[in-house]
């Protein structure tokens, strides 16, 4: 009996939770502008969606500040993790709890100390510093992604090749990096789906004429019903369901393989 009541209450958390999303997907198909009433299946708001210039703007702007966020953070979070990784003792344990920060801070918290250091630079907002944003919440993941790897290899590995006379330089890009490439990707795919989810810290550092698709959402959505943000929310859903299955897949793939090793 017990296990039956736990399913119910199982069920019930999992309707609670994704009826939402189902009930948003679905009327990104409605002909209908009414959200109450359905009036047949329809693509047309998928249509005006991709002639908008206002949403393939933040569209553009979106996927380029995904990726030139997700290539920095990507490269100094793959960097940083491998000199953590070689220190010992109150430093290593003073510099990962610091790393820590911006993972367990609320998003509004770190928007606003951004906003704020921007303005004490007199850095002009706009896409510069959306960037710079984006980069400095998605190292501490990266980081966090490769350190575990980092931890599980055999440092015998590096010592022979410096002891063949390889360079340190030498050793970290052919004997370490291709070991933690795994690792590597799956900090990428992560700060990538991170970047393209972001709305707070996007809001309080963006300028004039600079919004992404989560800003344009919110834009949309203060002046009324409007269904093309059931479809560019659909879109969104579908495209950070992709992702995260990939990185689910390549978890796998790595737990796998060392389980074999």
């Amino acid at each position: 009996m017990k296990k039956i009541v736990d399913r119910i209450y199982l069920f019930l958390t999992f309707i609670f939770l994704y009826a939402p999303i189902v009930i948003l997907v679905v009327f990104s198909f409605n002909n209908s502008k009414l959200r109450g009433s359905w009036a047949g299946f329809t693509l047309k708001w998928y249509k005006k969606l991709f002639n908008d210039p206002a949403i393939l703007s933040s569209l553009w702007t979106t996927i380029f500040v995904a990726v030139v966020a997700t290539v920095i953070s990507t490269v100094v979070g793959t960097v940083a993790a491998i000199a953590i990784n070689e220190l010992r003792g109150f430093k290593k344990d003073a510099i990962l709890n610091i790393n820590y920060l911006p993972v367990i801070n609320p998003d509004i918290v770190t928007a606003v100390a951004l906003m704020g250091l921007f303005g004490l630079f007199n850095i002009r907002m706009g896409y510069t510093t959306m960037i710079i944003s984006h980069i400095t919440f998605c190292i501490p993941y990266v980081i966090l992604s490769i350190l575990p790897k980092l931890n599980q290899l055999n440092k015998n590995t590096v010592e022979a090749a410096l002891d063949l006379g390889a360079t340190p330089t030498y050793a970290i890009m052919h004997v370490v990096i291709p070991q933690i490439k795994p690792a590597i990707l799956t900090g990428a795919l992560m700060s990538f789906t991170l970047s393209i989810d972001d709305f707070v810290i996007s809001f309080f550092n963006t300028g004039q004429g600079v919004s992404n698709l989560s800003i344009t959402i919110y834009s949309m959505a203060r002046k009324g019903i409007n269904p093309s943000i059931n479809a560019v929310s659909t879109l969104m859903l579908v495209s950070l369901l992709i992702l995260l299955v990939i990185i689910n897949k390549r978890s796998e793939k790595n737990k796998n393989f060392e389980v074999n090793l």
